[in-house]
């Protein structure tokens, strides 16, 4: 059976390497998001299902009354407001602290022109003495990284969204949920990921056995849920019971969620991938 969300496909119009005749075929043309976070729709002006940030790239299939149907980088498709896009300023960095802002000039008292979470990305044209000059603004260096330049740690990066709001379908440090953070983690390594829990449990790493010592970084999949292990004792997790991101005992997790009627763990997976 078809994935909804991973096809590229509407009503009205198909990516061309479908082969679908009832449909125009389309090849889609690239864009980049031009605002720091942009809701992915289910339908145009619909709920959420998850979240983009300021320079990530799309495939555009359809532009129809102010909506865009895109696929992302991760083959996730859904709408945006197409006001939301653009098609200039390849990105170089990413912002690599909690959050950040441009500035109007090289100096903290100027205007903010964009506030910047985690991972957004944005083109470097010039380089001042403490300042990056980017098409948005003045973001001071210490905030930027360079896209090649991926973190090594996925965990490190998880713990960066601490105490971050439950947010569902959020990827950004303003909120975010449980599969939002361990995309949010492999992707500033340069680990490919799946924007759903039941997408990734599918696609990353390799099965543990139920009595597998844990260790750093293993992922820890629910039904509908997903953690990564800080140690082998206790993970880091968004999670509506907390309405945040939080770190909690592995046993204590286990537990609480099965008495809550939300069931056992489906599996644990440990990471083989890393960043270069």
């Amino acid at each position: 059976m078809t994935d909804r969300r991973l096809w590229p496909a509407n009503d009205r119009v198909a990516l061309r390497s479908l082969g679908l005749t009832d449909r125009v075929a389309v090849d889609g043309t690239p864009a980049r998001l031009s605002r720091s976070v942009t809701d992915l729709c289910r339908s145009p002006g619909g709920a959420r299902e998850r979240q983009l940030l300021l320079g990530e790239n799309v495939t555009t299939l359809e532009f129809q009354n102010g909506w865009a149907f895109v696929q992302t980088e991760n083959g996730y498709c859904g709408y945006v407001a197409a006001d939301r896009l653009d098609n200039i300023h390849w990105p170089t960095h990413r912002v690599s602290t909690f959050g950040t802002h441009a500035y109007t000039s090289e100096t903290m008292k100027s205007e903010p022109t964009m506030a910047l979470p985690f991972g957004a990305r944005l083109r470097v044209i010039d380089e001042r003495p403490k300042f990056f000059e980017t098409p948005q603004g003045f973001v001071p260096k210490k905030h930027l990284r360079p896209l090649d330049r991926p973190f090594a740690d996925p965990v490190n990066v998880a713990q960066l969204h601490f105490n971050v709001p439950y947010l569902w379908g959020g990827n950004s440090t303003r909120g975010i949920d449980c599969s939002g953070l361990i995309h949010a983690a492999l992707t500033a390594c340069d680990i490919p990921c799946p924007g759903d829990a039941d997408l990734q449990e599918a696609a990353l790493g390799d099965a543990l056995s139920p009595d597998a010592p844990l260790q750093r970084g293993d992922l820890i999949f629910w039904p509908g849920h997903v953690g990564m292990m800080v140690d082998e004792q206790v993970m880091i997790h968004a999670n509506a019971h907390a309405m945040a991101c939080v770190y909690e005992p592995i046993d204590n997790a286990i537990l609480r969620i099965k008495t809550q009627g939300d069931g056992d763990v489906s599996s644990r997976r440990r990471l083989t991938e890393r960043a270069g």
